[in-house]
């Protein structure tokens, strides 16, 4: 299942905040990135953000799960708690690094 127009524009309300927030449609689910970082991938309704030492203190209670078959295991982000995914995605922003552009 698809995740619905109203569940994405949830996640954004609750990152409000962090930084600039994007999103894209890919293969029907959805990427969100925060000033231009693919940090969250939403999947069937659920967020989703890589498993990284430098956050497993904060995501010590949270479930995993692959977003996609095939993919790797990744912390499922609790949405719902706005400070707590706040801290989380701030945590990610110097950790990911930015796209690299493609080629023409």
């Amino acid at each position: 299942m698809a995740c619905s127009t109203e569940f994405i524009e949830f996640v954004c309300a609750q990152l409000d905040g962090v930084g600039i927030i994007r999103t894209k449609k890919m293969f029907g689910e959805w990427m969100i990135y925060i000033d231009e970082k693919p940090i969250v991938l939403a999947c069937d309704n659920l967020c989703f953000v890589k498993m990284l030492p430098e956050i497993s203190d904060l995501m010590a209670d949270a479930s995993t799960g692959a977003p996609y078959p095939g993919a790797k295991e990744h912390y499922i982000l609790d949405i719902e708690h706005r400070s707590t995914a706040q801290k989380v995605v701030r945590a990610l922003l110097p950790l990911i690094p930015y796209p690299k552009k493609k080629k023409k």
